[in-house]
C-alpha cells in the first residue's frame, strides 16, 4: 500500500464485503466487533500514522483523515481507528520516549493491543483541569488512585494514556500523563445503553492504588495538560473527517431513495423541497471537507492548527446532524426503523457534538482566539489566552 487513493479502495472494499452485512449484528447486541476490528488490523487500518519504522504503514495524518472520510458513517468501527491513532499513538509519537516508542507503538499499529485516552472523569468534563485523579510519587514510579468514565476502549484496551495529579497545588500545571498497562491493576466496568455507538466499547475505569514505574510518565511531570490539550486537536480533526463520511453516506443514501419514491406520480427527487435538503446536504458536505482540509494543511505545515481543528470540529459535527435529520424526512416514515441506515446515522452522528469538546467549547475556543479573551470563568495555568497549551521549551 503506497498511497492514500490505495487506501480509500481498500477501505470501500472491506465496507462492501464485510461492513456493511456484519456491523448491523453487532450494534444490536452493543457488542464489540472484534472479527472486524481484527480484520481492519490486518489491513493496516490502525497503524496508518506511525511509520513504518514502528510497525505501522508511515502513510501519514492525509491518509488517515481519508480512510477515517470513507469509514465515518460507520462511527463503531471508526472511532477504533480514532482512539488508536489520534488519542494514543499520537501522542506517544509526539512525547514519547524512544523506549516507549519501541514498547508501544508496533502493537498498537498491528492491532495486537488496542489503546484508550482516560481523561474524563464523573465530575471533569469539558473542565479537564479540575480533574481529581491523583498520583503520588513513590520510589521507583507513582501510584495512581482515582476514576475515569465514558472511556472509549475502556473493558478492551490493555494501554491507558492515564491524566492524573501529581501535584494538585499547581492546577493544570499540576497534572502528568503516564502510560498504564492493565495488568498494573486497572479495572473497568462497560457502560451501556448509548444512544450510538452501540458496538463501540465505552467504559468506567477505575485506578486503585495501581502502581506505574517511572520510566512509563509520558513527556514530563506537570507537562500532562499540554499533552491532552494538544492531543485533542488531532482528535477533533479527526471526528471532523468522520462527520464527513457520515454527511457523505447521508447524500448517497437520500439521493437514491429520492430518485425510486414515486408519490403523486413521480420521483420525490423531483420536489422543490427535496432538493432543497439535497442541495444544503451537498453544500454541507463541501464546506466540511474543505475545513477539515485547511486544518490539514496547518499541520502538515507543522503549524498550530488548534482554531482550524475546534472550526472544522464545530461545522462538521453540527453538519452531519443536520444531514442525518435531513436524511430522515427524505426517507419518510421508513426512515424512522433500523432496516433503514439513516436511522443509525442519525443515532452516530449525535455523539459528534459532544466528545472530545462539546460544540459550545468550539466556540469558545474560536472565540478566544479571536478575541484574546478566554471566557471561562477562572481560567487554568497553563493555557494561553487564545485558549490553547502554552508552548514552553
Amino acid at each position: 500500500m503506497e498511497t492514500f487513493e490505495e487506501l480509500r479502495a481498500l477501505a470501500r472494499s472491506f465496507i462492501e464485503k464485510e461492513v456493511r452485512e456484519r456491523l448491523p449484528e453487532y450494534e444490536a447486541k452493543e457488542e464489540f466487533p472484534w472479527p472486524l476490528v481484527r480484520r481492519m488490523a490486518e489491513l493496516g487500518f490502525l497503524g496508518v500514522v506511525v511509520p513504518e519504522a514502528y510497525g505501522g504503514v508511515g502513510l501519514g495524518y492525509r491518509a488517515y483523515l481519508a480512510l477515517l472520510e470513507e469509514m465515518g458513517a460507520y462511527a463503531s468501527l471508526r472511532s477504533v481507528m480514532s482512539v488508536q491513532q489520534s488519542l494514543v499513538a499520537t501522542p506517544i509519537l509526539a512525547y514519547g520516549t524512544e523506549a516507549q516508542k519501541q514498547a508501544y507503538l508496533p502493537r498498537l499499529a498491528r492491532g495486537e493491543i488496542l489503546g484508550a485516552y482516560a481523561l474524563t472523569e464523573p465530575a471533569s468534563g469539558s473542565d479537564a483541569a479540575s480533574l481529581r485523579t491523583r498520583a503520588r510519587r513513590v520510589e521507583g514510579g507513582y501510584v495512581l488512585s482515582g476514576q475515569k468514565t465514558f472511556i472509549s476502549h475502556g473493558n478492551v484496551a490493555e494501554l491507558f494514556v492515564v491524566f492524573a495529579k501529581t501535584d494538585p497545588e499547581q492546577g493544570a500545571r499540576g497534572i502528568t500523563a503516564f502510560l498504564v498497562e492493565r495488568k498494573d491493576g486497572v479495572r473497568s466496568t462497560p457502560l451501556k445503553g448509548k444512544l450510538g455507538l452501540r458496538a463501540a466499547d465505552t467504559g468506567a475505569v477505575y485506578l486503585d492504588e495501581v502502581f506505574v514505574p517511572e520510566d512509563r510518565v509520558l513527556g514530563r511531570e506537570g507537562e500532562g495538560f499540554r499533552i491532552a490539550l494538544s492531543t485533542l486537536d488531532v482528535g477533533r480533526l479527526s471526528l471532523a473527517a468522520g462527520s464527513v463520511g457520515i454527511i457523505r453516506r447521508a447524500l448517497e443514501l437520500s439521493l437514491a431513495y429520492a430518485k425510486e419514491r414515486h408519490q403523486f406520480g413521480r420521483p420525490i427527487a423531483g420536489f422543490q423541497l427535496v432538493q432543497e435538503m439535497l442541495a444544503e446536504m451537498k453544500v454541507d458536505l463541501e464546506a466540511a471537507r474543505l475545513l477539515v482540509e485547511n486544518a490539514l494543511a496547518k499541520k502538515e505545515a507543522g503549524e498550530r492548527f488548534t482554531l482550524e481543528a475546534s472550526m472544522a470540529k464545530l461545522f462538521a459535527s453540527e453538519a452531519a446532524n443536520r444531514a442525518a435529520y435531513k436524511a430522515i424526512q427524505i426517507h419518510g416514515g421508513y426512515g424512522f426503523f433500523e432496516e433503514y441506515e439513516v436511522a443509525r446515522l442519525y443515532r452516530d452522528a449525535r455523539i459528534a457534538t459532544l466528545y472530545e469538546g462539546t460544540s459550545e467549547v468550539q466556540k469558545l475556543v474560536i472565540g478566544a482566539h479571536l478575541t484574546g479573551i478566554r471566557a471561562f470563568a477562572s481560567p487554568h495555568p497553563g493555557l494561553s489566552q487564545d485558549g490553547g497549551p502554552e508552548r514552553r521549551a
